[in-house]
């Protein structure tokens, strides 16, 4: 841990992911000798990590501090806050994990899938629930209203007061599933006093309300009306509320809905176990019973809302799913807005789509989506509910953390009172005051999920060095006494040069040589064959290689150097003549 000025008898608030981007939400209260988790996200990657399929924080403080761990809390089941679990759980013990029925029925599968479930207990929680987390936490779980069924707030009881966690809430009136906002017990914890609250900005730079849920049901009714041929949808798959609502417009218009993505069918069936979802079964259908349906009977439910390169929709765009082609006539609609960062994957999808001939229905003018997050009139209410004397912004960006710290201002905070802080900041907080007290390892880890591993900072510059300058690979032949036995191979791969191939060859020859020749005893003293260096004579030749090759060409590709050399040393004989080598073998690099 880097320098730390902090309180022991203070507690600490430490966020590791969620503050200054969208994503990885994961923070920890640590008292004394004990600390509790709540949430642990991922997000996905960008553009420039190749190769790498989850983003998850920097977890060093955790896995040094792992004896401390009493348990964790979860507030509800997207994958920002659920989707980093599994692989938290490879490297450190959870005790306890306490969350909603919905998110620990998808969590299940996940540490089953990772085959981690043996590393921790889950136990599900009902509104107003309490449960205790070593001796210093007392949790309350508190309904709030969100995009997706059964979230929650919670008040955090500790040794020095009430913190309440708003999680991700918006104030829905009206939720479709009829599960209101419990804000009579925000009122009672206000009532009683609340140390610090810990809120939502998402939206904290859109003035009034968020519309209510239930508010896009008309629009999409209207929207499904209107296709004559086969409907497609695509929305985020743990929208619960708004995969019942295209479910009961399906079933008034008359038409069969079959469901593509794992994702979505894994929530999908979750969600009808848990009586979160409800429909019948005749309606929701496999893809092969739907082929010979007339297509107005069709309605395609989809992953993909976001552009995900392997997702559902996406495949179909890029006419790569196995089953399923767009014809002229399909209607494909958007019943999500981008999040931060997806916008050109999401408009190239939609392209795609409408150059092979369907019509697209997308865009926040069309009232098909609504945020599941509030905006500065319901942040508001959270303040006035709640009156705490310490305020921090959370979950959002740099400026919706600025934009939530002035409307607290504007609620009779004091500035003193609230900070903005940044992932691995450790907030101290006392029945005084709140500081910032030092830092802990804050930056990300990156998954492929391919092998398994974790992909280094090393790694990830390699990628990127081949992808945007490409790639020179050598090959050289060298015996035991430090001479080339042939021309080396040199091969080009992505490198943009104006230097000839068979030029370049010479020059890597020279190069070789010039090396060999003044560093071979370096890396062969004594002249006997069995002591040679071959692995540091690799590294040596590979790096002024590419040092060379960098300068003279003017660009920075990646370099390979693969190195042969005889498969034995010779053997001296009794006129001090050496016996001939086999053939060469490769030296792995």
């Amino acid at each position: 841990m880097a320098k730390n000025e902090a309180n022991n008898s203070a507690l600490k608030i430490i966020p590791l992911g969620g503050l200054h981007e969208i994503g990885k939400n994961t923070c920890l209260f640590e008292y004394d000798d004990e600390i509790i988790l709540l949430d642990a996200g991922l997000a996905f990657p960008t553009e420039a990590m190749h190769g790498v399929n989850i983003v998850l924080p920097d977890t060093t403080y955790l896995r040094e501090n792992r004896h401390k761990i009493k348990g964790m809390i979860v507030t509800h089941g997207h994958e920002d806050h659920i989707g980093g679990i599994a692989f938290h759980l490879k490297q450190f013990d959870i005790p306890v994990i306490y969350g909603p029925r919905l998110a620990m029925a998808m969590l299940e599968g996940k540490l089953e899938e990772a085959g981690v479930r043996d590393r921790t207990e889950i136990r599900t929680v009902l509104p107003r629930d309490v449960v205790r987390i070593g001796k210093n936490f007392l949790v309350e779980y508190i309904r709030n209203t969100h995009s997706i069924a059964d979230s929650f707030t919670v008040a955090i009881h500790t040794p020095l007061g009430v913190v309440i966690h708003t999680g991700d809430f918006k104030i829905d009136h009206t939720p479709v599933d009829g599960e209101k906002f419990d804000l009579q017990r925000l009122a009672e914890h206000g009532e009683k006093g609340v140390l610090c609250l810990l809120s939502d900005s998402t939206n904290a730079e859109i003035p009034g309300f968020t519309p209510s849920e239930r508010s896009v049901y008309p629009n999409l009714e209207r929207v499904f009306s209107q296709a004559t041929g086969r409907l497609f949808v695509t929305t985020f798959a743990s929208s619960v509320h708004r995969i019942n609502m295209i479910l009961d417009i399906a079933k008034k218009q008359n038409r069969v809905v079959t469901i593509v993505g794992r994702s979505m069918l894994n929530l999908i069936a979750h969600a009808r176990n848990l009586g979160y979802i409800k429909c019948e079964d005749n309606l929701l259908q496999p893809l092969h019973a739907v082929r010979n349906l007339p297509d107005e009977r069709v309605l395609i439910l989809t992953t993909g809302s976001q552009g995900e390169s392997m997702a559902a929709m996406t495949r179909i765009a890029n006419k790569e799913h196995p089953h399923i082609k767009i014809r002229q006539g399909d209607t494909v609609v958007f019943s999500a807005n981008p999040i931060p960062g997806n916008t050109i994957a999401v408009v190239n999808t939609i392209d795609k789509l409408m150059i092979q001939g369907a019509k697209v229905v997308y865009g926040r003018d069309k009232g098909i989506h609504v945020s599941g997050h509030g905006c500065q009139e319901e942040q508001k209410l959270m303040i006035a509910l709640t009156r705490p004397k310490f305020f921090v912004p959370f979950h959002g960006e740099h400026r919706m953390l600025v934009k939530h710290a002035e409307t607290a201002q504007s609620m009779g905070i004091p500035s003193e009172n609230m900070i903005i802080i940044q992932n691995g900041d450790i907030v101290e907080l006392t029945e005084d005051a709140i500081r910032v007290a030092g830092k802990v390892p804050s930056g990300i880890e990156l998954v492929d999920t391919t092998s398994s591993g974790m992909v280094s900072a090393k790694v990830l510059q390699e990628r990127q060095r081949m992808a945007s300058e490409g790639i020179i690979t050598i090959a050289a032949a060298i015996d035991w006494n430090g001479k080339l036995l042939a021309k080396p191979e040199t091969h080009l791969r992505g490198v943009v040069t104006t230097v000839e191939r068979s030029l370049l060859q010479t020059w890597v020859k020279q190069r070789i040589e010039e090396i060999l020749t003044v560093r071979w005893t370096e890396f062969a003293p004594g002249g006997e064959a069995a002591d040679i260096d071959w692995g540091g004579l690799q590294g040596t030749l590979e790096r002024e290689l590419q040092r060379s090759i960098r300068r003279e060409l003017q660009c920075q590709p990646s370099v390979t150097l693969l190195m042969q050399i005889p498969d034995e040393p010779p053997v001296k004989v009794a006129d001090g003549r050496r016996r001939r080598t086999r053939t060469a073998a490769q030296v792995a690099s």
